[in-house]
Protein backbone atom coordinates (compact mmCIF):
# COMPACT_ATOMS: atom_id res chain seq x y z
CA UNK A 1 0.00 0.00 0.00
CA UNK A 2 1.22 3.49 -0.81
CA UNK A 3 2.35 5.62 2.08
CA UNK A 4 0.83 8.79 0.60
CA UNK A 5 -2.06 9.65 -1.68
CA UNK A 6 -2.56 12.72 -3.86
CA UNK A 7 -5.99 12.34 -5.46
CA UNK A 8 -8.68 14.90 -6.22
CA UNK A 9 -12.24 14.25 -7.41
CA UNK A 10 -14.41 17.23 -8.35
CA UNK A 11 -17.78 17.78 -9.98
CA UNK A 12 -18.30 21.36 -11.03
CA UNK A 13 -19.11 23.88 -13.74
CA UNK A 14 -16.62 25.52 -16.07
CA UNK A 15 -16.09 29.17 -15.24
CA UNK A 16 -14.56 29.94 -18.63
CA UNK A 17 -13.75 28.35 -21.98
CA UNK A 18 -10.67 26.13 -22.29
CA UNK A 19 -7.49 28.15 -22.96
CA UNK A 20 -5.02 26.15 -25.04
CA UNK A 21 -1.22 26.40 -25.23
CA UNK A 22 0.68 24.48 -27.92
CA UNK A 23 4.34 23.49 -27.74
CA UNK A 24 7.00 22.27 -30.16
CA UNK A 25 6.76 18.53 -30.68
CA UNK A 26 2.95 18.49 -30.76
CA UNK A 27 2.30 18.64 -27.01
CA UNK A 28 -0.45 20.88 -25.65
CA UNK A 29 -1.93 22.05 -22.36
CA UNK A 30 -5.46 23.24 -21.71
CA UNK A 31 -6.41 25.30 -18.67
CA UNK A 32 -9.79 26.31 -17.31
CA UNK A 33 -11.41 27.04 -13.95
CA UNK A 34 -14.27 25.04 -12.48
CA UNK A 35 -16.53 26.07 -9.64
CA UNK A 36 -17.86 23.79 -6.93
CA UNK A 37 -20.64 25.05 -4.68
CA UNK A 38 -21.93 24.12 -1.27
CA UNK A 39 -25.42 25.06 -0.07
CA UNK A 40 -26.44 25.22 3.57
CA UNK A 41 -28.88 27.00 5.84
CA UNK A 42 -27.63 29.27 8.62
CA UNK A 43 -29.19 27.81 11.77
CA UNK A 44 -29.40 31.16 13.54
CA UNK A 45 -30.97 33.24 10.76
CA UNK A 46 -32.55 30.56 8.57
CA UNK A 47 -30.88 32.17 5.56
CA UNK A 48 -29.83 29.89 2.70
CA UNK A 49 -26.14 30.37 1.94
CA UNK A 50 -24.12 29.22 -1.07
CA UNK A 51 -20.35 29.18 -0.99
CA UNK A 52 -18.36 28.67 -4.18
CA UNK A 53 -14.77 27.46 -4.50
CA UNK A 54 -12.75 27.87 -7.69
CA UNK A 55 -10.27 25.27 -8.90
CA UNK A 56 -7.60 25.66 -11.62
CA UNK A 57 -7.80 22.65 -13.95
CA UNK A 58 -4.96 21.50 -16.23
CA UNK A 59 -5.39 18.90 -18.99
CA UNK A 60 -2.71 17.71 -21.41
CA UNK A 61 -2.37 16.64 -25.03
CA UNK A 62 -5.30 14.61 -26.44
CA UNK A 63 -7.55 15.25 -23.42
CA UNK A 64 -6.87 18.98 -23.76
CA UNK A 65 -7.85 18.93 -27.42
CA UNK A 66 -11.07 17.04 -26.64
CA UNK A 67 -11.92 19.54 -23.90
CA UNK A 68 -11.29 22.46 -26.23
CA UNK A 69 -13.57 20.93 -28.87
CA UNK A 70 -16.54 19.99 -26.67
CA UNK A 71 -16.50 22.12 -23.51
CA UNK A 72 -17.57 25.70 -22.98
CA UNK A 73 -18.32 27.99 -20.07
CA UNK A 74 -21.09 26.63 -17.82
CA UNK A 75 -20.69 22.94 -18.71
CA UNK A 76 -20.70 20.43 -15.85
CA UNK A 77 -17.77 18.00 -15.60
CA UNK A 78 -16.42 15.24 -13.39
CA UNK A 79 -12.63 15.36 -13.03
CA UNK A 80 -10.09 13.11 -11.34
CA UNK A 81 -6.49 14.10 -10.90
CA UNK A 82 -3.82 15.20 -8.49
CA UNK A 83 -2.83 18.50 -6.89
CA UNK A 84 0.26 20.29 -8.13
CA UNK A 85 1.68 23.49 -6.68
CA UNK A 86 3.50 25.99 -8.90
CA UNK A 87 5.51 29.04 -7.99
CA UNK A 88 7.04 31.76 -10.14
CA UNK A 89 8.30 35.28 -9.81
CA UNK A 90 6.54 38.19 -11.47
CA UNK A 91 7.81 41.76 -11.10
CA UNK A 92 9.93 40.69 -8.14
CA UNK A 93 6.95 39.14 -6.33
CA UNK A 94 6.69 35.41 -5.71
CA UNK A 95 3.38 33.98 -6.96
CA UNK A 96 1.84 30.63 -6.07
CA UNK A 97 -0.86 28.53 -7.68
CA UNK A 98 -2.45 25.20 -6.85
CA UNK A 99 -3.73 23.25 -9.85
CA UNK A 100 -5.58 20.01 -10.42
CA UNK A 101 -3.73 18.01 -13.09
CA UNK A 102 -6.48 15.85 -14.57
CA UNK A 103 -5.96 12.32 -15.84
CA UNK A 104 -9.63 11.28 -16.09
CA UNK A 105 -12.67 13.33 -17.04
CA UNK A 106 -16.36 12.79 -17.80
CA UNK A 107 -18.55 15.42 -19.44
CA UNK A 108 -21.80 15.46 -17.46
CA UNK A 109 -23.61 18.20 -19.38
CA UNK A 110 -22.39 20.28 -22.27
CA UNK A 111 -24.22 23.23 -23.76
CA UNK A 112 -23.56 21.86 -27.24
CA UNK A 113 -25.27 18.55 -26.40
CA UNK A 114 -28.13 20.33 -24.63
CA UNK A 115 -28.62 22.66 -27.61
CA UNK A 116 -28.66 19.77 -30.09
CA UNK A 117 -31.03 17.79 -27.83
CA UNK A 118 -33.39 20.78 -27.58
CA UNK A 119 -33.25 21.36 -31.36
CA UNK A 120 -34.03 17.72 -32.14
CA UNK A 121 -36.82 17.73 -29.56
CA UNK A 122 -38.33 20.86 -31.13
CA UNK A 123 -38.01 19.34 -34.60
CA UNK A 124 -39.79 16.18 -33.42
CA UNK A 125 -42.58 18.20 -31.83
CA UNK A 126 -43.07 20.39 -34.90
CA UNK A 127 -43.06 17.33 -37.17
CA UNK A 128 -45.64 15.60 -34.98
CA UNK A 129 -48.00 18.61 -34.92
CA UNK A 130 -50.24 19.07 -37.94
CA UNK A 131 -50.09 22.63 -39.15
CA UNK A 132 -53.34 24.53 -39.12
CA UNK A 133 -52.52 26.17 -42.46
CA UNK A 134 -52.43 22.83 -44.30
CA UNK A 135 -55.76 21.69 -42.87
CA UNK A 136 -57.48 24.99 -43.78
CA UNK A 137 -56.36 24.85 -47.42
CA UNK A 138 -57.39 21.23 -47.97
CA UNK A 139 -61.00 21.08 -46.87
CA UNK A 140 -61.63 17.88 -48.91
CA UNK A 141 -59.37 15.78 -46.71
CA UNK A 142 -61.27 12.88 -45.10
CA UNK A 143 -59.78 13.44 -41.64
Amino acid sequence: MASTVNKVILIGNLGDDVKMHYFDGGNSIGRFPIATSENYTNKQTGEKITTTDWHNIVVRNKLAEICEKYLSKGDKVYVEGKLKNRQWEQDGVKRYSTEVHVHEMTFLTTKKSLDSANNSKQNQQSAAKPTSVASEKNDDLPF
